[in-house]
């Protein structure tokens, strides 16, 4: 099979290697759709997780070409998205239900081979059927756990006026799903004028270029979609008192960040991150299937392997109109 292998840091080909072999519990799935995530570029970097040589991708959906013998819930031709966080489900962490921070993680497409190439072999238990959604829908489940577990630990409430720093396909997504929960309005904030017509197409009550715009004080959340540690030390300000500050964007791995500590409690503030998800891709899958989560509009490029690198470029730089661009092995 043809497959994109990240060498080493600085180094992406496409190479020809053998279909990986299943194992009893593993679901074989060639790939139709895989999303570039800032995890890959990260990875293609050299900055943050990932061991070498390796097949990135680990946002991605497609169809099951076989199954181990000991799987029971697939079946050839099954349309399928993945989970990519593979735990040990009995180390201290996944026993106390925080798989996520599993002692002996695995990622799919971050230590093990992933979804930039024509096929992948996954654990059954990290597989979900996607039914009749689309591939390129399909391959947003796993970004939009991360998501759905961002917006569970803010504790969005009904009527909450919300603030988004950030309006890439992240920032869209955690709108979509906030409005959900009930929030009375959501602001936007991006320096891109055309990512902020999608906000607004999105359902953003309020789009601005700078954050001058803004009032103070004011939003009971206030959410950083972007890992700018600008941003992120920004979200102090127009949180209101007793507010939440989700930091949702993933920001450069030796960055420090700073908040004016009297601040923080003289405003009794809840200040929160989240780190992937845990258990959300059923949930990620359902929303899809009832269409009120609309993904589609955020796919901006659709490249071979082989321009993976272009594809990376384009979102570095924000050229082109850039939002989520999938790889089509």
């Amino acid at each position: 099979m043809r497959a994109l292998i990240i060498e080493k840091p600085g180094t992406a080909v496409v190479k020809e290697v053998p279909i990986p072999q299943v194992g009893d519990h593993d679901v074989l799935i060639r790939v139709m759709a895989s999303g570039i995530c800032g995890t890959d570029i990260h990875i293609y970097r050299g900055e943050y997780l990932g061991s070498y040589p390796v097949i990135p991708g680990h946002e991605f959906a497609g169809t099951v070409e076989k199954v181990g013998s000991k799987v029971s819930r697939f079946k050839v031709g099954d349309r399928v998205a993945i989970e990519p966080n593979i735990s040990c489900d009995n180390c201290e962490s996944c026993l106390n239900n925080r798989q996520n921070f599993c002692l002996n993680w695995n990622g799919v497409g971050v230590t093990l081979p992933g979804g930039m190439a024509e096929y992948a072999v996954v654990p059954e238990k990290a597989t979900f059927s996607i039914g009749e959604l689309p591939f390129e829908v399909g391959a947003f489940v796993e970004p939009l756990s991360c998501v759905l577990y961002g917006v569970e630990r803010t504790r969005i409430e009904l009527a909450d006026k919300v603030l988004i720093l950030g309006s890439g396909p992240i920032g869209l997504l955690l709108a979509q799903s906030i409005m959900l929960q009930g929030a009375k309005e959501i602001t936007q904030v991006d320096r891109n004028t055309r990512r902020l017509e999608k906000a607004k197409a999105n359902g953003a009550a309020r789009v601005e270029s700078s954050l001058d715009a803004l009032p103070l004080d004011y939003y009971d959340v206030v959410v950083d979609a972007s890992g700018a540690i600008f941003l992120m030390e920004q979200t102090i300000h127009f949180v209101r008192k007793g507010g939440t500050i989700l930091l949702f964007g993933v920001p450069p791995k030796e960055a420090k960040v700073s908040f004016p500590a009297f601040t923080v409690f003289e405003k009794g503030l809840y200040i929160v991150s989240s780190y992937t998800s845990v258990r959300n891709s059923i949930q990620a899958v359902g929303l899809l299937e009832t269409g009120r989560l609309d993904v589609a509009p955020l796919i901006s490029h659709r490249l071979p392997l082989e321009q993976f690198i272009q594809g990376i470029d384009y979102l570095e730089q924000g050229t082109n109109d850039v939002m989520k661009v999938l790889i089509t092995p």
